[in-house]
């Protein structure tokens, strides 16, 4: 077993694991590359059938493309979506320009902690990495959030020889991570190896491309003239920047996504 088949074998077992021992699960789907190997990760545990509906939290301010490829993907594979906001703060006129963390706070943090009550989730199944970015490095394969829906970073439980702790109190829920020990080239070799079909934003355009996507007026193209997976596999070998360089909220504040994460962001 060579290291891919290694990490999609592991990631596996943790998705059967979530399955069998906490209740109604969902997975959020941000229309990337790691929750789309998600996607593809779900459907080979559970045998082409994913149990459990999929996720997406929708600011509002989505790269367009996104949102058809979100609906065309839906529809090709038959899958159960569910798409929440926050209405109420989107109605008051909440944007960007409020404030970038005040914005991720308002249309991406409170509409998923609200969805998460509204439809009764006890866990969700999300695309983080260790490598991503610094917090989610501090996160655990099953992570707890409390009846507020906060994380506490500073107390995570050990996960030894594939040993997750599963009884949490009522009125928490759980965050299971089966990509958290991949990285992002291992992600663009996955997808090469299985040919798993990814959003073109990913491709150069006129000597730009995403790297990392989000909501549009926050999220910026790099330089690039990388036109396939391979491509882009090669040029991750030589390049040494961060993968979300690109992102605005993370430029905001140094600890913006611990901040917005503490809080219950993905």
């Amino acid at each position: 077993m060579d290291h891919i088949q290694s990490l999609e074998a592991y990631s596996i077992f943790i998705l059967r694991e979530a399955k069998s021992r906490l209740g109604r699960l969902g997975l959020l789907w941000s229309i990337g590359k790691d929750s789309t190997v998600l996607l593809w990760l779900a459907k080979k545990a559970f045998f082409g059938h994913c149990p459990f509906p999929f996720i997406h939290v929708d600011t509002g301010y989505k790269i367009p493309e996104m949102i058809s490829y979100r609906d065309k993907v839906v529809k090709e594979l038959g899958l159960e979506l569910i798409v929440h906001q926050n209405k109420e703060a989107l109605a008051d006129g909440m944007g960007p320009d409020k404030g970038r963390l005040v914005c991720c706070q308002a249309l991406k943090t409170g509409a998923l902690n609200d969805m998460t009550r509204t439809y009764g989730f006890d866990g969700l199944i999300v695309g983080v990495r260790r490598d991503e970015e610094g917090s989610r490095s501090k996160e655990r394969v099953f992570s707890e959030r409390n009846q507020s829906d906060e994380w506490d970073y500073t107390n995570q439980p050990p996960e030894l020889w594939g040993q997750f702790k599963t009884d949490f109190p009522k009125g928490h829920h759980i965050r299971v991570h089966p990509l958290l020990q991949w990285n992002e080239i291992d992600i663009w070799r996955y997808i090469e190896a299985e040919n798993i079909p990814v959003i073109d934003l990913y491709f150069t355009k006129n000597g730009r491309r995403f790297r990392s996507l989000g909501c549009a007026p926050c999220t910026g193209r790099i330089k690039s003239e990388a036109s396939n997976v391979s491509e882009i596999i090669e040029e991750l070998k030589n390049t040494n920047t961060g993968e979300r360089d690109g992102r605005a909220q993370d430029q905001a504040d140094p600890y913006a996504m611990q901040k917005l994460r503490k809080d219950g962001y993905m």
